[in-house]
């Protein structure tokens, strides 16, 4: 079960950390990725993290703004967004593979099969 929160509203260039808690297995056993879907558009992969977190993944449109990390002993996944722009708006998921190999990630939505309840970010003065 993956639990998301952290959304809000924000102005532009501001920041927020959302959480992405994970239960149900162990918490170095799995692939992490950030997608997000804006009002009419498809849900498109913004990061991720290998199991071993040698590997990560960055769409352009986030590079040098946002980055993921993850707490072990909390079970628990981050994204922190800064410099946050109107078109970050959207509603945010995190989703977890566990068959990936130790050193991969991607941000393809069908290569994810655990995925969160979602949590609204608004970025807007």
């Amino acid at each position: 079960q993956l639990v998301e929160s952290g959304g809000g509203l924000v102005q532009p260039g501001g920041s927020l950390r959302l959480s992405c808690t994970v239960s149900g297995y162990r918490s170095d056993y799995y692939t992490i990725a950030w997608f997000r879907q804006a009002p009419g558009k498809e849900r498109e992969g913004i990061l991720c993290m290998s199991r071993d977190e040698t590997t990560s993944d960055y769409a352009d449109s986030v590079k040098g703004r946002f980055a993921i990390s993850r707490d072990n002993v909390k079970s628990t996944r981050y994204l922190q967004m800064n410099s946050l722009k109107p078109e970050d708006t959207a509603v945010y998921y995190c989703a977890t593979a566990t068959y990936f190999a130790p050193q991969d990630c991607t941000l393809v939505r069908g290569d994810y099969d655990y995925w969160g309840q979602g949590t609204q970010v608004t970025v807007s003065s």
